[in-house]
């Protein structure tokens, strides 16, 4: 780091992680996405979080929509003391609801910013992503699979993996570990691009 500065070739990155309801940072797939933006050079590392008390919203698509912007809210107050226009390079990522607040987020404050997205739900394409992955299982009681895979489509890679849930877990443990492996993997990879 000291080095690239004394070269002037200081690239200062952000990474921020979006929870979902009940997924919050310290879950494996956004635990060791955070690991992982570390190790690719992601400086400042913000893990975002929110609790819900609220019961049940899915199905409910005016509850997922009124409690969406409730959690944005919140968010934008946890995000108005970052300046995100002092990096170089901004990662947004996020899980479930999360994917909705991140999109939200970048649009409404032309963020120019990378996207991961885990187990993203329909309303997270009713935003604009310049560059996005993503992540589904064909059981995710959350989505219609094949709606929001065909909604990602413009957005870039959308990885599928049978079986598993909204969590990208199956009933057998050691076939969440390689899907783990597998997402953690081409997330690695996708941080790794220019």
């Amino acid at each position: 780091m000291m080095e690239q500065l004394l070269n002037g070739e200081q690239n200062m990155k952000a990474a921020v992680f979006f929870p979902g309801i009940g997924y919050h940072c310290d879950k494996p797939l956004l635990y060791y996405s955070r690991k992982l933006a570390q190790e690719c050079g992601y400086e400042e590392t913000i893990a975002l979080s929110y609790t819900y008390d609220g019961g049940n919203i899915r199905g409910n698509e005016e509850k997922m929509q009124q409690h969406s912007k409730a959690f944005m809210n919140r968010q934008r107050k946890c995000l108005s003391a970052l300046t995100l226009t002092n990096y170089d390079e901004i990662l947004f990522v996020a899980k479930s609801v999360g994917t909705i607040i991140a999109s939200a987020y970048a649009e409404k404050h032309s963020i120019r910013c990378r996207q991961i997205l885990y187990t993203p739900l329909k309303y997270t394409y009713n935003f604009a992503h310049r560059e996005a992955i993503a992540f589904i299982g064909t059981s995710d009681p959350w989505s219609i699979v094949p709606e929001v895979q065909l909604f990602h489509k413009t957005a870039g890679a959308m990885y599928t993996y049978e079986n598993a849930n909204h969590s990208l877990e199956t009933t057998d443990t050691l076939e969440n570990l390689k899907i783990l492996q597998d997402v953690m993997g081409k997330t690695k990879g996708f941080l790794k691009r220019k």
